[in-house]
C-alpha cells in the first residue's frame, strides 16, 4: 500500500515552469512585431497551458502549474506589477556560470504596496477553471526577498531598509489574501536571493548588513508575511541557486542558513536543490524541524535531458533519511523546466519524461 499525502507539497511535485512550446515564443514574437493582439496573444496562452494542464495529469501529477507560460521571467514578471516597482534594462545582466543572462531586472521607485489590479489574479482564476479540480492548481510567485538584492532600494523613497521590509511584508500579506480569495490552496514562494546568502562566495560590503543580519532580516521577512495566512493555505519556498538556460548563480549548501531558515522559517514546505556535487550533503536538513515542514528533494536535474538511475535515488533519499523521516520526504525536479522564456537545454519529450519518472519513483520509494 502506498504511502500518500493528502496535502501540498505531494511525494510527487514539481517546481513549476514548463518549457515554452514554439507555438507561444512565435505568438509572442508576433505580438512584439504588432502582427496580433494583447487579446490573441492572451487566447494562444490559455490554450498552450490548456494543453500542458491535462499532459501534467496524463503522467500522473496531483499537482499542475501554468508551467508559467505567460511569463518571461519567473520573478520579474510578477514583481514589476506591485506598487513601487518598475521593470527597466540595466547595462548588465546577472552573471550566471559561463554566462550573462538577457539584460531584464527590477527596481524600487516608491512606496511598495500590493496592486489590487495585479494581473497573476485573474491569470489565476483563468487557470482554475482550465484545472476544474482534476488536480491542485499550485500558484508560484518570487519570494518578497527577492526585493532586497543590493542596489534594488530607492534610498530617497527608503533610507532605512526596516521601513522598505515593513511595507514588503505588508504588500505581501495583501498579495497572499487576494490569491486566496481567488482560490488559491498552494502557493510556493521562489527565493534566489537566499541562495546567496548561503554562499560562502558571496561577499558583504562592510557598510551594510553582515551576513547574519541579512539572514535574520530574510526570516523576518517571510515569517511576517506569513503571520496572517490563512490556515488553509499551503505555503512552500524553493531555495534556488539559479536556473537560467541550464546554468546556475551560486554554489555552495545549505549550511549556512540551515539554523536559522530551515530551523525557523513558518513554511509548510522546503523546495530544496540537491542534484549535483554543488548540493552538498544532507546535515542541513537536520535543522529541519520533525514532524514541521515536508523536505521536498530536488534529486533530478531539470538542467538537462539525461534520465537518473532510479537506486542512486532510492539511495540518496535513504541517505537524507538519516537527518530527517522518511514520511517527511518528497520528491521533485531541483529546479523549473523554463525559469525564463529561453529555457533549459533538454526537450520537451525529456521533460515530460522527467516529471513521470519522479511519479513511479515515488510510488515505488513510499509503497509500504
Amino acid at each position: 500500500m502506498m504511502t500518500t499525502l493528502t496535502k501540498a507539497p505531494f511525494r510527487a511535485d514539481h517546481v513549476g515552469s514548463l518549457l515554452r512550446p514554439e507555438r507561444i515564443k512565435q505568438a509572442r514574437a508576433d505580438f512584439q512585431n504588432n502582427k496580433i493582439s494583447a487579446e490573441e496573444l492572451y487566447a494562444i496562452e490559455t490554450e498552450e497551458i490548456t494543453g500542458i494542464v491535462d499532459k501534467q495529469i496524463e503522467v500522473g501529477l496531483e499537482v499542475v502549474t501554468d508551467g508559467e507560460f505567460r511569463r518571461r521571467f519567473w520573478h520579474t514578471d510578477f514583481l514589476e506589477h506591485l506598487n513601487g516597482v518598475e521593470g527597466y534594462v540595466p547595462e548588465h545582466g546577472y552573471k550566471f556560470k559561463g554566462v550573462e543572462t538577457e539584460k531584464y531586472t527590477i527596481r524600487n521607485n516608491g512606496k511598495v504596496s500590493f496592486n489590487p489590479n495585479h494581473p497573476f489574479i485573474e491569470d489565476f482564476k483563468v487557470f482554475n477553471q482550465i484545472v476544474d479540480g482534476r488536480a491542485v492548481a499550485k500558484q508560484t510567485i518570487p519570494s518578497p526577498n527577492q526585493l532586497f538584492h543590493p542596489g534594488m532600494i530607492d534610498e530617497t523613497v527608503y533610507s532605512d531598509i526596516e521601513d522598505y521590509a515593513k511595507d514588503v511584508i505588508q504588500a505581501y500579506r495583501d498579495a497572499i489574501q487576494a490569491f486566496y480569495d481567488a482560490g488559491v490552496r498552494y502557493l510556493q514562494l521562489d527565493d534566489v536571493y537566499i541562495a546567496g546568502l548561503s554562499s560562502p562566495e558571496k561577499e558583504f560590503p562592510e557598510e551594510g548588513y553582515s551576513r547574519e543580519q541579512y539572514i535574520d532580516l530574510a526570516l523576518r521577512v517571510i515569517n511576517g508575511v506569513l503571520d496572517e495566512k490563512p490556515a488553509d493555505l499551503t505555503v512552500t519556498t524553493h531555495l534556488c541557486r539559479g536556473n537560467y538556460q541550464s546554468t546556475y548563480m551560486f554554489g555552495g549548501s545549505y549550511d549556512l542558513i540551515a539554523p536559522t531558515l530551515l530551523a525557523k522559517e513558518k513554511v509548510d514546505g522546503f523546495f530544496l536543490e540537491y542534484d549535483d556535487e554543488r548540493s552538498g550533503d544532507f546535515k542541513a536538513l537536520a535543522h529541519i524541524p520533525k514532524g514541521g515542514p515536508q523536505v521536498v528533494l530536488g534529486l533530478v536535474t531539470s538542467k538537462s535531458g539525461e534520465l537518473e538511475d532510479k537506486e542512486e535515488l532510492k539511495a540518496r533519499i535513504k541517505e537524507a533519511t538519516q537527518y530527517i523521516p522518511k514520511e517527511q520526504i518528497c520528491l521533485s525536479p531541483q529546479c523549473g523546466f523554463s525559469s525564463t522564456h529561453h529555457g533549459n537545454k533538454l526537450t520537451e519529450e525529456q521533460q515530460w519524461e522527467k516529471l513521470r519518472f519522479i511519479v513511479e519513483l515515488s510510488k515505488e520509494i513510499w509503497e509500504d
